[in-house]
């Protein structure tokens, strides 16, 4: 055992949470440990031994509960205290590898937490609340001061309530509206509930450009269907819903009552180059080149929100609704200068657009659904319009989609009957190419679709999917061949040679593992959720995921996708493209640690949604 010892100290000094104990209680801990071996199919821990702390040198232990559903894998640097907690179930557990563990008695693990707090927290909190801790760790603002990230929409309100009832003439309102120095007012009746709202543009298109007189009521020309936001809500989400809709005016709720209208003028006091300014320069554009200029701002917006501490969720978000604003804008510019289309058309996004979870200049997927009452010959005009815009997102710096999945693309330009036949072939007949393209086509979301013809078709293939529990059976068993890039003994599988050596794929590994999971979840209950977290929330309301699974699965997402984030952020301010490649050395020993928890327990939730379809029976 003597020789042990420095090997002890030197794998505790790398391992959290002892790597947070000061150097001279590593040097004497290592004697307190012994050293047990455990064959493969031997029982966790044995039933024979006093309780003890378990931390694993090498090998692979499973955990399950009372009826064989996983828990948790234990693999190297993982630990085991339940034993030494009275309050807890015995953990039952078996090696699955041939195990080598360290083993600290209970005794001398509750001296350790009470004389170091810092340790003592470690195992207060499961793997899941270290992730989150970790996450709001990496949230917080780095010095950059307050944000829309950490100030609530209700700080933001710059002016008292300001109402008028219904009855109230269009030239009152408009004295009303100057006397307070207002751009917008807001219509309440006589229990003060919202009826509609009224802006200094309503005022100029809707009475004065349409030659209405003053004297009519002012619920002539109020917009009824009002989007709103609750005071409690970031100044962030905000912005987004802003950005998303554009407009500038959101009453402010606090419960069922409204206490006044935020303006995209009371957030530029907070954060001035952002996605709602962005947005507003793309829909004014009159030229690819002014286009070109606006999208070349997104890195710049991606630096900027990372650097606010914006989540991987928060930009996706923010940047996708420039994309989907770009692709809008490129439309309007294409039937400008081909005429109206012959007839109704919806302009699909896919993938990560869809999703809403974009980084700058991602990758084209895209898709036209038109009329099924269109004739051939009208195809000409549809070539043309695809050409057009998949042509100008290339310029504006989104690069064609590698697998040409995109409009211009015949095969993805089709009328609505055609799209119903490729989804039920695809869900009939679950083939490679069907699975591979699942990523894309099942994620669909329409920017464009003035019809409404995408809810059909959507509707069409979330029955479909719903209803075939083989097609959800080939989907996990592909999903399962994305795996995190963890090996036997929990260190990262790094990709070896090449330009990317010592480094792994954080998107394809980390982020599109729960994507997949995510999006089976949706199909498997018919849920017409596309972006990740609305999936795994939606899924847990239905139970097709249980609560924990899918609180998990976000918070790793977050987790992962932030770093991801941050990582692309420090490439663009240095002038580098942005990659997914991440060497681990980038990360702080705590960073891995916790990014170790999020790989384990994605990985615990793709064993037991395998286990669920017996998912090794359609590899």
């Amino acid at each position: 055992m003597a020789a042990e010892l420095p090997e002890i100290q030197a794998f505790l000094s790398l391992h959290h949470p002892f790597s947070l104990l000061p150097e001279q209680e590593l040097c004497t801990l290592p004697n307190k440990f012994s050293v047990r071996y455990f064959r493969r199919g031997s029982p966790f821990p044995p039933k024979e031994e006093a309780p003890a702390l378990y931390l694993l040198r090498r090998g692979a232990v499973e955990l399950r509960d009372e009826k064989q559903a996983l828990l948790s894998k234990l693999a190297e640097g993982d630990l085991c205290a339940l034993p030494c907690d009275p309050e807890e179930m015995p953990p039952v557990g078996l090696a699955v590898e041939d195990t080598l563990a360290y083993l600290l008695p209970c005794e001398e693990l509750a001296r350790l937490r009470a004389q170091y707090p810092s340790f003592s927290e470690y195992f207060d909190h499961s793997i899941t609340q270290r992730l989150r801790s970790a996450l709001d760790r990496i949230r917080e603002d780095p010095g950059t001061g307050t944000s829309l990230l950490t100030v609530q929409v209700g700080e933001l309100l710059t002016h008292p309530l300001v109402s008028v009832p219904p009855e109230t003439t269009i030239r009152e309102a408009a004295q009303r509206m100057t006397e307070a120095r207002i751009s917008s007012l807001l219509i309440l009746d006589e229990g003060q509930q919202l009826l509609g709202m009224v802006t200094d543009r309503d005022l100029r298109s809707r009475c004065i450009a349409a030659g209405l007189s003053a004297q009519e009521r002012i619920d002539r020309i109020m917009t009824k269907r009002l989007h709103c936001i609750e005071r409690s809500e970031l100044g962030f989400q905000a912005l987004l819903t802003m950005t998303r809709l554009n407009v500038h005016h959101l009453p402010v709720l606090d419960g069922d009552q409204v206490v006044g209208v935020v303006s995209t003028s009371d957030l530029v006091r907070f954060q001035s180059a952002n996605s709602v300014y962005l947005v507003g320069g793309i829909r004014k554009a009159k030229t690819l080149e002014a286009l070109i200029a606006s999208s070349a701002q997104l890195p710049v917006l991606q630096v900027h929100l990372v650097q606010s501490g914006a989540t991987a969720d928060q930009i996706g978000q923010a940047i996708s609704a420039v994309t989907d604003a770009v692709s809008l804008r490129l439309l309007e510019m294409a039937e400008d200068i081909l005429g109206p289309p012959p007839v109704p058309y919806a302009w699909l996004a896919g993938g990560s657009q869809a999703r809403r979870e974009q980084s700058a200049h991602s990758d084209q997927d895209n898709a036209l659904l038109i009329a099924d009452h269109s004739k051939p010959e009208e195809d000409a005009y549809f070539a043309k319009l695809a050409q057009f815009v998949n042509d100008g997102l290339k310029a504006c710096g989104y690069p064609y989609c590698p697998g040409k999945v995109m409009a211009s693309n015949p095969k993805w330009r089709q009328p609505l009957r055609i799209w119903r036949k490729y989804f039920n072939t695809w869900i009939k007949r679950p083939e490679p190419m069907a699975l591979m393209l699942s990523s894309v086509f099942f994620d669909l979301r329409a920017v464009h679709d003035p019809e409404g013809m995408f809810e059909e078709l959507q509707s069409f293939f979330l029955e479909s999917c719903r209803a075939n529990r083989i097609f959800i059976a080939y989907l996990v068993s592909n999903a399962l061949k994305h795996r995190p890039p963890l090996g036997f003994f929990r260190n990262f599988v790094l990709i070896r040679g090449g330009e990317h050596d010592h480094t792994f794929d954080i998107k394809h590994r980390g982020i599109v593992p729960i994507i997949d999971l995510a999006r089976i979840y949706a199909l498997s209950a018919g849920l017409p959720q596309v972006n990740t977290i609305e999936r795994l929330r939606a899924g847990a309301r239905v139970n097709a995921v249980s609560r924990e699974g899918a609180a998990n699965l976000i918070d790793a997402l977050e987790f992962i996708g932030t770093l991801r984030m941050r990582h692309q952020a420090q490439q663009l301010r240095r002038g580098e493209p942005a990659d997914n490649y991440l060497p681990p050395e980038q990360l702080s020993q705590l960073e891995r640690s916790h990014l170790k928890d999020a790989f384990s327990l994605i990985d615990t939730m793709q064993e037991s949604l395998g286990q669920r379809y017996q998912a090794a029976r359609f590899a």
